[in-house]
């Protein structure tokens, strides 16, 4: 299961990245009208909507990171 939510977590990690980029690339005139942030004919770039899809991304990726590390083994004690 945690080698699952790895790759789904680099997967959406990646989607949030490209999201990012693709708000500092486009004006909000320009981008899909399902994207939060669109307003017809505006031609300012969200660059709080893209650093927080970075943020995201990033964050996930540090998730990914953590979930897919070895599990460390217990030593049980001798007594």
């Amino acid at each position: 299961m945690n080698k699952l939510l790895s790759w789904l977590s680099i997967i959406v990690g990646l989607a949030f990245l490209y999201l990012g980029y693709y708000y500092l690339t486009h004006t909000a005139g320009s981008l899909p009208h399902y994207f939060p942030g669109y307003t017809a004919g505006y031609d300012h770039i969200h660059h709080k909507h893209a650093i927080a899809s970075f943020i995201v991304g990033i964050a996930l990726f540090i998730y990914a990171w953590f979930a897919s590390a070895p599990k460390k083994k217990t030593v049980a004690s001798g007594k």
